[in-house]
């Protein structure tokens, strides 16, 4: 029986496989209107993405590195689209 792998995507950057994992995850989601990242604010689904990240970091790149990198790049994104108007003016 021939056995196939599922290939991980093509990442090239260290942020890059960040933002892939948090959006695996749960912990972030796109801008249905202009394609940002927003941070879903959820614990659980965070939690998700840092144990993603322990449990399999990108090639040539230490579990805690990959913790770090997955923290960065939540402490980058906010919680709303800086396109979309603001709702409460």
């Amino acid at each position: 029986m021939l056995m196939t792998r599922e290939r991980r995507p093509a990442i090239r950057t260290l942020r890059g496989w960040a933002i892939h994992v948090l959006h695996e995850a749960g912990a972030i989601n796109e801008c249905e209107e202009h394609g940002w990242a927003k941070d879903r604010a959820d614990p659980h689904a965070r939690e998700r993405a840092i144990d993603l990240a322990r449990q399999d970091p990108p090639d040539g790149v230490s579990a805690d590195q990959a913790v770090a990198e997955i923290n960065n790049v939540l402490d980058s994104i906010g919680d709303t689209c800086p396109e979309c108007p603001d709702e409460s003016l």
